[in-house]
């Protein structure tokens, strides 16, 4: 590949979220926690520290509500009491108002989801749903298990079950700002339901942040009695207590620490739309680092990440994408990590690519390259008359993660970085496909460029971000894809350009299929560069 940058069911939803302003005031004035258990609802005081006085000082309107479901009657769980419980004082420390729903049956989790619906309506806040308990998906909705349950069959799930979406679309209708859904209910089907294991993929929706304790159609671990929280709750608790905490970076920590604990056979999975970073402990929003610090953060953990790419093992890999989980190197770290341990598990991939199930995209951290692949790329240079050029590529040799590719005259890696062309040598690549893809997710990336003709180097800083899975038509023919957005800036020593490209990838083989570029002189209408650049014929070596 040329450089990317520098040339070459419904159920009983109606009622939920209907009530009007003075009804929630009222619904939710006598306390900052309700606890709805059986037919029961007791007030509890709640506790507000430093944060929640912030939040509330500005206004910020936040409410949970937390579900932990332990006593099914044919198969109990040890810990998702527990989890609630704690999960329910954490946030309530935090300045939530927590709705706690405990061992609850259908019609206590329906009236404790109105009740966190009332408390949100019309005030533009932020709506979280904690579960913990058995969760189960069938025809790709996922639903949270009452503890009255009793399943007979699968069509008895949507009847007796409290689908997902119904919480989503309870929080919508009350006009939340920002909804997130987290959900430890990836345990085994005890029921005999059918259908997949865990739960499925979901999009999330503008907006929305969701968060499985495992990959979709995985089972998670409940965690033992002496524990007294499931392993998943036990590292978000303990994430979610750190000041200052952005959401992004509380999850891949956590993902992280599960992964590591688990070998591997438990990896928790996120699908955001969040468009700002929120703060768990203020409820605020945080804003981005400007370029300056960026470029700081770059030269910082460059050194580092030169030394890791070589000799790191599992655990410091770990401990340096904690250490910064948006950073520019994070997802080289995330690739690497993934070749050293690789996961013992393969995510259920979304409803939109069931049709690669029987040969899926390689998994992360696997090779994506091969001797013998080849490939031809149009290249369209619209600042000339939309000049044609055709480049022929193909893989020579392959050195560890090096991809050497027409006699090394371009150096890629397996991610499909560029290393080195024809324009100059890239430090640490231009990052072209990251370890995962899901629509929504973002990161970061950063790299010197150096000119083979010797002149001064670059530095350029890109954002990305996935804004859909959708259907490419090609001279190759219709693909499915990814497509990502890209904005940045390279900044000279003496001027800069502001950079925007889309990519589209091809979501069987995660090569890039088409580029759209355009770049202008930073603070001047001045066009440096207006391509296209799409794949015209390709044949791969055999897998």
């Amino acid at each position: 590949m040329s450089a990317l940058f520098g040339g070459s069911g419904r159920s009983d939803q109606g009622s939920i979220g209907g009530m009007d302003d003075l009804s929630a005031a009222q619904a939710f004035a006598p306390s900052r926690r309700r606890w709805l258990a059986g037919a029961g609802c007791a007030a509890v005081a709640g506790v507000a520290g430093l944060h929640a006085g912030r939040a509330r000082a500005a206004g910020l309107v936040r409410v949970a509500l937390v579900i932990g479901n332990a006593a099914y009657p044919s198969s109990p769980l040890r810990n998702p009491l527990n989890d609630a419980k704690a999960m329910a004082e954490l946030l309530e420390s935090l300045g939530f108002e927590v709705v706690l729903a405990a061992d609850a049956g259908r019609a206590q989790m329906l009236a404790a989801l109105a009740q966190a619906a009332a408390a949100l309506h019309g005030r533009q806040g932020v709506g979280l749903l904690y579960y913990a308990g058995h969760g189960l998906q069938i025809d790709w909705r996922n639903y949270m298990l009452p503890v009255d349950i009793r399943i007979e069959t699968a069509a008895d799930v949507p009847r007796q079950g409290v689908d997902v979406q119904q919480v989503l679309t309870a929080f919508q209708r009350a006009g939340v700002r920002t909804n997130i859904l987290v959900l430890d209910a990836c345990r085994d089907n005890p029921f005999g339901a059918g259908g997949p294991r865990g739960l499925a993929p979901m999009d999330a929706p503008p907006g929305t942040f969701f968060a499985y304790a495992t990959a979709p159609g995985n089972v998670a671990e409940d965690g033992t009695a002496a524990e007294g929280n499931g392993l998943y709750t036990r590292y978000l608790l303990q994430e979610m207590k750190k000041p200052e905490a952005r959401i992004e970076d509380v999850f891949k920590r956590v993902r992280l620490q599960v992964r590591l604990a688990t070998q591997g056979r438990q990896i928790p999975w996120e699908s955001t739309s969040l468009e700002e970073d929120f703060v768990f402990a203020s409820g605020e929003a945080v804003a981005a680092p400007n370029a300056r610090q960026r470029l700081r953060e770059f030269d910082e953990q460059r050194t580092t990440w030169a030394r890791l790419r070589e000799t790191g093992r599992a655990e410091e890999l770990a401990a340096f994408i904690a250490r910064d989980p948006q950073g520019p190197f994070v997802e080289l770290a995330q690739f690497a990590l993934d070749r050293v341990a690789p996961q013992a598990l393969r995510p259920q991939l979304p409803a939109a690519l069931a049709a690669l199930a029987s040969r899926p995209p390689p998994g992360p951290g696997q090779d994506r390259y091969r001797v013998g692949d080849t490939w031809t790329m149009a290249w369209t240079d619209h600042l000339r008359g939309d000049q044609r050029e055709l480049r022929p590529y193909r893989v020579s040799a392959i050195e560890g993660m090096r991809v050497l590719v027409n006699d090394g005259r371009v150096v890629m890696d397996q991610m499909g970085n560029v290393i080195e062309n024809e324009l100059g040598r890239r430090d640490p690549g231009i990052l072209m496909v990251p370890a995962e893809l899901s629509v929504g997710r973002r990161w970061h990336s950063a790299y010197y460029s150096h000119p083979l003709s010797g002149g001064a180097p670059s530095r350029v800083l890109v954002d990305h971000r996935v804004e859909a899975l959708e259907d490419v038509e090609l001279p190759l023919g219709r693909f499915r894809a990814w497509r990502i957005g890209m904005t940045g800036s390279l900044l000279r020593a003496s001027d800069g350009a502001d950079l925007r490209a889309t990519m589209w990838v091809d979501a069987a083989t995660l090569w890039p299929l088409r580029t759209v570029r355009h770049f202008t002189r930073m603070h001047r209408d001045i066009v440096e560069m207006k391509s296209t650049e799409e794949l015209v014929a390709w044949q791969r070596a055999p897998r």
